[in-house]
């Protein structure tokens, strides 16, 4: 069941996995941003006007579920930005302007990542898989919510990683560990300490990329656990707009087919369980 910051609905309805390519073909784009702007949007509304159609079958006022993603395509076009939270914004606002019979509206939108093959090169390849995603929601009074994040972090690192000390019981096998490669994954999503603090033109999304993939990269860690909290201490204290950062971590830490000595190893895919942890930061 979808959750609204602005509390618990009665009726809730709208369309979801609707894409859009929006492409600067010209080479005109915004600064630090790619020609190709690709989103997955879905958006939910809600309002009085809407809960006789549960009720009585009655559509007077139903907004079709088709029309609300022909207005998310076509207005794609209207937008000028290149960042997912001003989309999700925009999208917002036209639609409460558009359709007066609606209270509310949620907006999330989760990015598409294209990216050139150098350069201005009008030839482009899927990126990521992280990609970045934002949630607005917007009522007649304004902003109620906005919130960021970041999927999808597959990364790698060769050595400095340990995992050692934990609880040995008749149920324990593994070994300790003072430096294994250490294949993670790792999602992040964030709310700002006020709501025009999250418009920030993508730059906050883009300080929270570099800021853990610093961290993974040269952080000596003794446990998953410390290099998310290592990861999101950084980014309260070098991003003062977020107030709250929630990460969550997956062991997928490849096995081992044969190592010689630390120097050189062959591994696979692990297998199917994994080590989940999570972690929540406040200001």
């Amino acid at each position: 069941m979808q959750q609204f910051a602005s509390g618990w609905k009665r009726n809730y309805y709208g369309k979801g996995d609707v894409i859009v390519y929006r492409l600067n073909r010209d080479g005109a784009a915004p600064d630090g941003h790619s020609r190709v702007f690709g989103a997955n949007v879905r958006m939910l509304i809600y309002g009085e006007a809407f809960w006789a159609t549960y009720t009585t079958g009655d559509n007077t006022g139903l907004i079709a579920t088709d029309s609300m993603k022909n207005f998310i395509q076509r207005e794609s076009l209207n937008y000028a930005g290149a960042d997912l939270e001003c989309y999700c914004r925009f999208l917002a606002v036209k639609f409460l302007e558009t359709y007066p019979q609606v209270e509310g509206v949620q907006v999330s939108a989760s990015e598409i990542p294209y990216a050139p093959f150098s350069g201005q090169s009008k030839a482009f390849a899927p990126s990521g898989p992280e990609h970045l995603w934002a949630r607005v929601e917007l009522s007649r009074d304004g902003v109620i919510e906005i919130a960021s994040g970041i999927q999808g972090f597959r990364m790698l690192r060769l050595g400095g990683s340990a995992f050692h000390g934990f609880v040995r019981d008749q149920y324990t096998t593994l070994p300790d560990i003072y430096n294994r490669p250490l294949h993670m994954w790792l999602d992040l999503e964030w709310f700002y300490t006020a709501p025009e603090s999250g418009f920030s033109g993508g730059n906050i999304p883009c300080t929270v990329r570099r800021i853990v993939r610093e961290v993974f990269e040269s952080f000596e860690s003794g446990s998953i656990q410390q290099i998310i909290y290592q990861a999101g201490t950084e980014i309260l204290g070098k991003i003062s707009e977020i107030a709250e950062i929630r990460l969550e971590a997956n062991n997928r830490t490849w096995d081992t087919i044969a190592e010689r000595g630390e120097d050189l190893g062959v591994y696979t895919d692990a297998r199917p369980p994994y080590g989940c942890l999570g972690l929540r930061l406040r200001r």
